[in-house]
C-alpha cells in the first residue's frame, strides 16, 4: 500500500524534532560573573536532566502526533524562538563637546543593541563623564565586593577634551558598561537601570505635565523598549511608562493605540491587582473600550471586584498618576 507522503514527512519531522535538546545556559557562578554571559529566555529543570528530557520528549510526541507537517514546523520554530539567546551590547561610536555658559563637557553617545533575538531595535542615549561617575559611586554603595576589580577612568586636570583622551574614555566606558551588565545583580539593580533610562523618562514626564503630548510620546516610545529589555525579571516596573503612553495617545485622540498599550499594562498587572495603577487603568480602559465599540463588560466586572476589596481611599485618575511620576 502506498504511504501518504504528508504523513511520512510529518513522522520524519517529528522523529528529528524529538532528538533535539533545547540549549539553555544556567545562571553564572560568582567567578563567571566577572565575564560577560548571555542570558537565555527559557528555563529547564536542573534536576534529573536525562529523565526529564525523556519525559519531555514523550510528552511532545504524544501531544504532536496529530499535528500536520506545517503545524509541526511552526511548533518547533516557536520552541527555538523561546530558547533564543538574549544579550545587550553597548557601543559608544561618537561623542560631542557641549559648551553651556561657563561649563564645558563631553557627551558620549551610547547605542544599546539586543543580539541573538528577532528584536533588533536599538536604543540611543547620551551620558557625560559625571553621569558615569555618579553611577559608579552609587553602585559601590551596594556592590562593593562585586566591583572590587572594576576600574573607572580617572578624571585628569588637563587634556580632558583632547581627541586622545576622549577616544580612550569611549573604549573604557564601553568596557565598563559591558562588565556591569555581565553581573546579574548589578544589571537588575534600580541604580543601573535608572542610569540608562531615568533622564529620558524625566524629560518625557516633564513634557507630559506641560501638555506636550506629542514630544512626550516620542520619548516614551523610544525608552519603553530599552526599559522592557532591562527589566525582564520585573515587568511590573514598566507599567507607569505604559500608562503614560496610554495617557498621551488618549489626549492625542488615538484611542486604538491607547487601548493597545493599556492591554499590555493590564497584562503585567494581572496578578498585581493591588497596584496603584490598576483601578485607574481599568477605568480608562472601560472608557476607551466604549469609545471603540469593544466589549467592556469584563473590564467593568474586574473594576467592581477590585473596588469591593479596596479600602475607601482617594483614587487618582490615570492622568493624575502619570503627571506625579518623577516629580522632584
Amino acid at each position: 500500500m502506498d504511504q501518504d507522503p504528508h504523513n511520512t514527512a510529518g513522522r520524519e519531522l517529528l522523529e528529528a524534532g524529538s532528538r533535539i535538546t533545547p540549549f539553555c545556559a544556567t545562571a553564572p557562578s560568582e567567578e563567571e560573573q566577572n565575564h560577560p554571559k548571555v542570558e537565555i529566555s527559557c528555563q529547564l529543570s536542573k534536576e534529573n536532566p536525562g529523565k526529564d528530557g525523556l519525559q519531555d520528549s514523550n510528552v511532545s510526541q504524544g501531544s504532536n502526533s496529530s499535528m500536520t507537517t506545517k503545524e509541526l514546523q511552526e511548533y518547533w520554530k516557536k520552541e527555538k524562538r523561546q530558547c533564543r539567546q538574549v544579550n545587550l551590547v553597548f557601543e559608544i561610536p561618537s561623542t560631542r563637546i557641549v559648551e553651556h555658559h561657563l561649563s564645558k563637557y563631553v557627551m558620549y553617545k551610547i547605542i544599546i543593541l539586543q543580539t541573538g533575538s528577532f528584536d533588533c531595535n536599538k536604543s540611543i542615549i547620551e551620558r557625560r563623564y559625571s553621569d558615569f561617575e555618579k553611577l559608579h559611586r552609587k553602585l559601590l554603595e551596594d556592590f562593593s565586593e562585586e566591583m572590587e576589580d572594576v576600574t573607572f577612568p580617572r578624571k585628569t586636570l588637563t587634556g580632558n577634551f583632547t581627541e586622545e583622551v576622549i577616544n580612550e574614555r569611549k573604549l573604557a566606558f564601553k568596557d565598563y558598561l559591558r562588565l556591569l551588565y555581565s553581573m546579574k545583580y548589578i544589571r537588575r539593580s534600580k541604580k543601573f537601570i535608572d542610569f540608562l533610562t531615568r533622564p529620558e523618562l524625566e524629560e518625557a514626564y516633564g513634557c507630559l505635565r506641560g501638555g506636550q503630548y506629542t514630544k512626550a510620546l516620542e520619548i516614551l516610545l523610544e525608552v519603553i523598549g530599552l526599559q522592557e529589555r532591562l527589566t525582564r525579571g520585573n515587568p511590573v516596573s514598566v507599567v507607569p511608562t505604559l500608562c503614560a503612553i496610554v495617557v498621551c495617545h488618549k489626549d492625542l485622540e488615538n484611542p486604538a493605540s491607547a487601548f493597545e498599550y493599556g492591554e499590555k499594562a493590564l497584562l503585567h498587572l494581572r496578578v498585581h491587582t493591588s497596584h496603584r495603577y490598576y483601578i485607574p487603568l481599568l477605568e480608562t480602559m472601560i472608557t476607551l473600550a466604549y469609545e471603540l465599540g469593544k466589549d467592556f463588560l469584563a473590564l467593568q466586572k474586574k473594576l467592581e471586584e477590585r473596588k469591593a476589596k479596596k479600602d475607601p481611599v482617594k483614587i487618582f485618575t490615570l492622568k493624575e498618576l502619570a503627571v506625579r511620576e518623577y516629580v522632584q
